[in-house]
């Protein structure tokens, strides 16, 4: 709790973040899509960032 990072997560409801969900789901669905969290983290600049 003490001396942690908080890290803010991205609003994924925003217009542009459901589009960007929305191509990932896409891939998905047409089996082009090998990682789904890593697209998911990459279209969202979303880091694994654990310190």
């Amino acid at each position: 709790m003490f001396g942690k990072k908080t890290q803010q997560s991205p609003d994924l409801t925003s217009p542009e973040n459901v589009k960007k969900s929305q191509q990932v789901y896409a891939r998905i669905v047409s089996g082009e899509c090998e990682d789904a969290t890593a697209e998911l983290n990459a279209a969202h600049s979303h880091t694994d960032q654990r310190d």
